[in-house]
């Protein structure tokens, strides 16, 4: 068992040699060259600042290593506009401040840790004689798939999550907003206001919106850009409320108290139609286990005072 010990650390130190190396011999292209030259053109605004991906520690560095090759092969191989758009769209949407390249890195980083864990798995299992080489190989090269496509699973469910605490959020912001706008305040300060008392997932989007305004670009273009990046229905009318207010000067308080309103009501129909679910569920274990069980309690000491000879 030693000695597979001893090949298993030299394979893996041959291969980060061979991954180091490939990095070093890696061409870099005019626009790297010249990136430390042209930081003065690549100057932005603060109030548009997006935070930076931490990357720390051996995922870290396996990142690092795999960044560059995914970014040339994403400019060389130019994967298709409409699906590089839909990842970046889902990207804003998970709020992860990562680039196509970035989250690519990341993929690529899970299937090999797959690929990586399976191998090992797969190498006791062959030591004891437990499975094939074929079947081996398959398996490894089924688990470095499943890690590829876990990555963007686990982006589907970040998505839906966030999604989901946005409009737990909606009904108590949108209510806040109608409050001040009633006091005589414009929409850009009631949304101002709200980003001050309130934190969570949409006030982080709201204070996106505040930013965009301040930027120049206005307060109807950056409600339509902040409807585009998200695919919740309730916030989608509520950006359409308030470009129909700013645009007409209908009254907005009204409005927002109204889709709150609405919301409050979906989400007890949700809940009610969940009670539902759960109570149909909750009727197998009582028919299956606890009813037989009852039963035999319930009989069987009337059988035990019987005693019949048969």
């Amino acid at each position: 068992m030693n000695w597979l010990i001893v090949i298993g650390c030299t394979l893996a130190a041959g291969i980060w040699l061979v991954f180091l190396s490939a990095k070093a011999a890696r061409s870099i292209d005019f626009s790297e060259r010249i990136a430390p030259y042209m930081r003065s053109s690549e100057l932005k605004s603060t109030l548009l600042e997006e935070t930076t991906f931490n990357k720390q520690g051996i995922w870290g560095g396996l990142y690092q290593l795999a960044l560059p090759f995914v970014t040339d092969a994403l400019n060389r191989f130019s994967l298709g506009t409409a699906s590089g758009a839909a990842l970046e769209r889902r990207l804003e949407q998970a709020h992860e401040g990562k680039t196509v390249a970035d989250f690519r890195a990341e993929q690529i980083v899970w299937a090999l840790a797959s690929f990586a864990f399976s191998i090992f798995l797969v190498s006791i299992a062959a030591y004891q004689g437990r499975t094939s080489l074929v079947a081996g190989a398959a398996l490894s090269i089924a688990c470095g798939i499943a890690g590829f496509i876990g990555r963007d699973w686990w982006l589907s469910q970040s998505i839906q999550r966030r999604e989901k605490q946005m409009l737990a959020e909606f009904p108590a912001l949108a209510e806040l907003m109608a409050l001040s706008v009633t006091a005589g305040e414009s929409a850009v300060n009631a949304l101002e206001r709200v980003c001050r008392v309130s934190n969570g997932e949409l006030s982080t989007e709201f204070k996106k919106i505040l930013a965009q305004t301040r930027s120049g670009d206005g307060l109807v273009p950056a409600l339509q850009d902040f409807s585009q990046r998200t695919s919740v229905t309730a916030l989608s009318r509520f950006v359409d409320g308030i470009v129909v207010a700013v645009e007409r000067g209908t009254p907005l308080s009204d409005v927002l108290r109204a889709q709150a309103q609405d919301v409050r009501d979906v989400a007890k129909r949700e809940l009610m139609e969940t009670a539902g679910k759960k109570e149909i569920a909750m009727m197998v274990p009582v028919v299956f286990f606890i009813l037989p069980l009852t039963v035999i309690f319930a009989v069987f000491p009337g059988i035990s005072l019987l005693q019949l000879d048969f």
